[in-house]
């Protein structure tokens, strides 16, 4: 005889409890803003070469080389030239066509809409090759 004051436990297994429901996560807009300027000094090696290619480089990109002052009557100054390489070009790249960088300088400012801008700048110069 069962009393009914005595309770059994239940010889079913509980229920697996669900996984607490994950909400998708918003990205937080803190209102971030951010400036970074790289400058990179670059000397020329070659001048030949530096004017060799920046008129090949004007023939594939016109409006950028007219941008510096090269019209199909006004041929590529130097400094122009080596402004048209560096423009189309990564610094990798520009070691091969006469130009060697010497110092690259790299300034971050950032800046959120409660504080004051943080401002970071990094130079480097290559080690002179013996």
């Amino acid at each position: 005889m069962t009393h009914p004051h005595l309770i059994h436990p239940d010889p079913r297994p509980a229920p697996a409890l669900a996984p607490p429901r994950q909400l998708p996560r918003r990205p937080l807009d803190l209102r971030v803003r951010t400036r970074r300027i790289q400058v990179e000094e670059l000397i020329v090696d070659d001048p030949g070469k530096v004017l060799d290619h920046a008129r090949q480089a004007a023939l594939t990109a016109p409006d950028t080389a007219a941008v510096l002052g090269h019209s199909p009557t006004t041929p590529l100054t130097l400094p122009a030239a080596a402004a048209l390489l560096c423009a189309l070009h990564e610094p990798g790249e520009l070691a091969a066509m006469g130009l060697r960088l010497t110092v690259r300088t790299t300034h971050v400012t950032a800046s959120d809409q409660q504080t004051e801008p943080v401002s970071l700048e990094l130079s480097y110069a290559p080690a002179p090759e013996a």
